[in-house]
């Protein structure tokens, strides 16, 4: 349990660091748009009110948002305590708890989440922005969903005929 503690504080640290260095530290909110590295890396201010590419934008689900996240987190925390997981599985929860916090307290300070970063390459344009909470929530996902837990499984025995 101290390494999905550990995994998830410094993600949401991380995410909170770098909103708040660019968003406000930046002047991103202000100046809208900021080439890092164009068109590899550009920070575009982006204020998500819904999900993933901004669906559900249009609706005011911002405390249903919030609960949706806290119950997820609750939920792959107490999964994950059950089980006891491996290490691998222990960090990819805490990358998706700490990033699925990071964005909990964007919604609740903002109404919204920052996003800020967008990548594009090789004469693709790409018109969405991101944060490393998303980054984390996504790899913790994978991870959680890929890697093995830890439990042996039984052997597969063939019958001699």
């Amino acid at each position: 349990m101290r390494l999905i503690f550990w995994a998830g504080f410094w993600t949401f640290l991380l995410d909170q660091a770098t909103k708040y260095a660019v968003v406000h530290g930046m002047d991103l909110i202000t100046r809208q748009e900021i080439d890092v590295f164009s068109p590899f890396l550009v920070f575009q201010m982006a204020w998500n009110r819904g999900v993933n590419f901004g669906l559900g934008a249009g609706a005011d689900a911002r405390w249903v948002l919030i609960g949706v996240a806290l119950a997820i987190s609750a939920g792959v925390l107490f999964w994950l305590w059950r089980t006891g997981g491996t290490k691998w599985t222990n960090i990819a929860g805490g990358l998706l708890i700490g990033g699925a916090l990071g964005n909990v307290v964007d919604r609740i300070l903002y109404g919204a989440v920052a996003d800020f970063i967008n990548m594009s390459c090789c004469g693709f344009d790409n018109p969405y922005a991101f944060n490393v909470a998303d980054v984390a929530i996504f790899a913790g996902a994978v991870g959680l969903a890929f890697l093995p837990d830890g439990k042996a499984q039984p052997k597969r025995v063939k019958n001699k005929v």
